[in-house]
């Protein structure tokens, strides 16, 4: 077991877990996946379709016969990492075929590594399988390539990441996802449902809700509505929280949202994640990218920032129990020391629970590379330090007040040293943990139970079973 400091990079997915059982000479597909939570799926969705033409799937570059590399875009920092990755699969076995974000310039990556058999942007799938069906042709077995319902997981069982929609309708200075995965374009909500409810009845005690762009879902829709359970319901963000709520109970699921902006409909969730009868946790993940409204302006940020912080003091007001957390840049362009202090004082009233930071860097590609001012890279880092000095006292003070206290935990992991759980506060990798160090012989991971807390670190918890 490991404390959880605070993740560097926000926008990392948990590290996928493989399921390598293979028969002998079964053609094997290596995935290598980089980036945040919807790469992860769309690695999931290739590797279903992969499984069910009779490839086995390997984490391990000596047996695979070719390697998918799913990159991530989203930094320049994330480029470098997806470009040393292609480098290490080509050195490692050879035959590499690129996707994801990075592959919507493939003259980039082509002119880096030339010897890719393929490149392919982020979620297109039947080229991936084109590529594929080309570097290592498929030999399925009918008789033993049978692939459950659920398809694919690159997370552990007990958890799930949702992906209601693709693309993004915002045009921020610093961000180039819409020139990469395109506008908003939201799933129906019955086949939203339907995804979750198989995940659920496959064993999943957690749906994490993602996307670009949560609270705008449904909106290049017209928000239409579905049949769903002998009634109707809208795409809407309030709908599908609502109907998601429904499939359980907070004692046998949760439900987290993910990347939602401050809209003011958002405001019409809070009473569902007040009402402790259904699996929608008091939980919000909220990108604010700063406090100061002329920073935000020069962001090309969508929401008003003069209003956050009375959204959060009504939200606080009507579920006490509401979690936020965000991420934030600092040393953005023409930053100024009295707009970073603004940020600090914002953070002393806004009392996040959670919170990620970035040093702002350039992208190729994004319109703040052009903005006059750019702060020293001193400047961003020692920023940086103070912010993140802030945010971990207010998360000690926070979870020093959950001592005492008893709180229903999801379990992890179990090794010899105890059980790493997580409560309703944490998501998965990028928030805290609760460990049980006693006791713990007969939990199973997935497991939901009841701790009382005895003590508390900066981000994380320890704790007893009640």
């Amino acid at each position: 077991m490991s404390q959880n400091p605070p993740n560097l990079r926000p926008d990392l997915a948990p590290a996928p877990k493989f399921d390598t059982a293979r028969r002998d000479g079964q053609p094997t597909i290596g995935m290598v996946s980089l980036g945040c939570p919807k790469a992860l799926v769309d690695s999931e969705r290739i590797l279903t379709r992969l499984r069910a033409e009779g490839y086995a799937i390997s984490a391990d570059y000596a047996g695979a016969d070719a390697v998918i590399v799913n990159t991530c875009g989203f930094l320049d920092s994330a480029k470098a990492e997806s470009l040393e990755a292609i480098g290490e699969a080509l050195q490692e076995n050879g035959k590499v075929l690129v996707t994801g974000c990075l592959g919507a310039d493939p003259e980039y990556i082509t002119g880096v590594h030339p010897k890719v058999l393929a490149v392919t942007g982020p979620h297109q799938y039947e080229q991936v399988l084109d590529a594929v069906h080309k570097a290592v042709p498929p030999a399925p077995d009918p008789f033993i390539d049978l692939l459950p319902a659920t398809g694919v997981s690159l997370t552990p069982r007990h958890y799930s990441y949702l992906k209601i929609s693709e693309g993004c309708n915002h045009a921020c200075k610093f961000c180039i996802i819409p020139d990469m995965r395109g506008k908003l374009a939201s799933r129906p909500v019955h086949g939203v449902l339907r995804e979750a409810e198989k995940l659920v009845d496959a064993g999943v005690r957690e749906l994490l809700v993602i996307s670009q762009d949560t609270s705008a879902y449904g909106l290049d829709r017209r928000y239409d509505t579905h049949p769903w359970k002998g009634g109707e319901v809208r795409s809407h963000i309030t709908d599908l929280a609502r109907e998601l709520g429904r499939l359980g109970t907070p004692e046998d699921l949760w439900v987290r949202l993910h990347y939602v902006y401050p809209y003011p409909h958002v405001r019409e969730l809070i009473p569902l994640m007040a009402d402790t009868s259904n699996a929608l946790l008091p939980y919000l993940d909220i990108p604010f990218q700063h406090g100061h409204p002329d920073v935000l302006k020069r962001m090309a940020r969508p929401a008003a920032s003069a209003k956050v912080l009375d959204e959060i003091a009504a939200w606080r007001k009507d579920c006490p129990e509401i979690v936020l957390r965000s991420t934030f840049i600092v040393g953005y362009p023409g930053e100024t020391e009295a707009e970073f202090q603004y940020l600090l004082d914002w953070m002393d009233e806004a009392q996040l629970e959670r919170v990620g930071c970035f040093q702002y860097e350039n992208v190729d590609g994004a319109r703040s590379n052009a903005l006059p001012d750019h702060v020293p890279a001193e400047v961003k880092q020692e920023r940086w330090d103070r912010f993140m000095e802030k945010a971990q006292a207010i998360s000690e003070a926070k979870l020093q007040a959950k001592v005492g206290r008893v709180m229903d935990v999801i379990v992890d992991e179990i090794d010899e040293e105890g059980a790493t759980c997580r409560t309703k506060a944490d998501a998965p990798e990028i928030d805290g943990n609760l460990f049980i160090d006693e006791g713990f012989e007969g939990l199973e991971v997935g497991q939901i139970v009841s701790v009382e807390v005895d003590e508390a670190g900066e981000y994380d918890l320890w704790g007893k079973l009640v």
